[in-house]
């Protein structure tokens, strides 16, 4: 492959964890509070929607597998970020419960082809440049951050503007899948370059004796891992719905997310040595706990300094355990198996996140509110972290 510029590739690349988690999924936060307001509903059906999200991810995270060995990583990336865009526009037509429970449902899907392919082509990506391999993987899903960021601009503001208009949160729905069509624009660039990278031919060859992915090798890792998708989606589904009830108005809740997705953009610096260095369990768990100790805060405080504090510590750090699992399977298993071992772990973080919408929200319904559901998620966190730290290399890993 021709010499390129890898930066520049993982930050055009970057889009899909943009369109995939940073829209598709966590703009969603910004719009509970308005769309439970105007239907009526319970917190229970309100985090039921990031479950039906979850559970198409799901979904989706086991179909992308075939899917990429049938048409390529690149080509489920672009098709999955179109059909991701069409779905959020989708989702300003409806006010019933279930059909926007169907379109958040299909977006998962859709998201998850982005997401899994984007991680696989920012997996070959670091495989050309090694030695920045956790810089190249963290700006990859940093891109979440940039996705975050966008939509604490612009849902706020197209509230506003829609203030008069019956449900007038639709037109966030609509001008968040505009984005998304940008965003696929881009991504057109790094799929196509990255399209014929991957191993070469002494490298797959070597590859094709080398130890395949099985789940009982990556057993810690993934346990953790799923308690992080339990945990971490109970933060992003209501700590906006928590800062409202503390009396947050719309210039805090801007800034607070704002600045939750800029700390998950600088995190691709902020955490790269340790990807590098470790080839076990021990990003995953430090991260893990770390995140429980961000989610907490706002269980406990409404001081606003304390409440940014947590935004800050909890966007610096929610996308890198994601990395570190693809760090993870970088450095255990030869690229052939890396879609493999990738999925894998997708389908765990997707199996928590159908569990913690739910239930933190059936927690909130019930004496405590928002803020006891948020302990439940703290404590899900530590516990993955606890799983995590068991996860050791694998004997004689293959190099890439």
């Amino acid at each position: 492959m021709a010499p390129i510029p890898h930066i520049t590739l993982a930050i055009a690349l970057s889009l899909g964890a943009a369109v995939s988690l940073g829209i598709t999924r966590f703009a969603y936060a910004l719009l509970l509070p308005p769309m439970r307001a105007d239907l009526q509903w319970s917190y229970a059906l309100a985090g039921g929607m990031n479950t039906a999200n979850a559970l198409g991810y799901l979904l989706g995270a086991l179909a992308t597998p075939w899917l990429m060995a049938r048409f390529g990583a690149s080509r489920l990336l672009l098709v999955g970020s179109v059909l991701a865009s069409l779905f959020m526009a989708l989702s300003g037509f409806f006010i019933e419960a279930t059909p926007l429970l169907l379109q958040r449902l299909l977006a998962g899907v859709a998201s998850a082809f982005v997401f899994i392919a984007g991680g696989v082509l920012a997996a070959r990506l670091a495989g050309l440049q090694p030695q920045r391999g956790g810089l190249l993987l963290g700006l990859y899903y940093g891109g979440t951050g940039l996705g975050i960021t966008l939509s604490a601009l612009l849902v706020p503001v197209v509230l506003e503007a829609a203030a008069t208009v019956a449900h007038g949160w639709a037109w966030a729905w609509w001008v968040l899948a505009l984005a998304c069509v940008v965003g696929t624009l881009v991504l057109s660039w790094p799929a196509r370059v990255l399209a014929g990278a991957g191993p070469g031919a002494s490298s797959a060859h070597a590859d094709a004796g080398a130890r395949p992915f099985a789940w009982r090798d990556f057993g810690p890792g993934l346990a953790g891992y799923s308690l992080f998708g339990v945990g971490y989606i109970g933060y992003m589904t209501f700590v906006i719905a928590l800062l409202r009830e503390q009396g947050a108005g719309p210039g805090r809740v801007t800034l607070f997310y704002a600045l939750l997705g800029v700390a998950v953009i600088a995190s691709s610096r902020l955490w790269a040595g340790l990807l590098d260095r470790y080839h076990g369990g021990q990003p995953l768990a430090l991260l893990n706990g770390l995140l429980g100790v961000a989610t907490v805060m706002p269980a406990l405080t409404s001081a606003w300094p304390l409440v940014l504090a947590s935004g800050l510590l909890f966007g610096g750090v929610f996308l890198s355990v994601v990395a570190s699992t693809t760090a993870l399977v970088r450095h255990n298993l030869a690229a052939a198996h890396w879609a493999s071992g990738i999925s894998a772990f997708t389908i765990v973080f997707a199996a928590g996140q159908i569990v913690g919408p739910t239930v933190v929200g059936w927690i909130a319904d019930g004496p405590g509110g928002l803020a006891r559901g948020l302990l439940y998620s703290a404590g899900a966190l530590w516990v993955g972290a606890l799983l995590a730290w068991r996860q050791q290399p694998l004997p004689r890993p293959a190099t890439t």
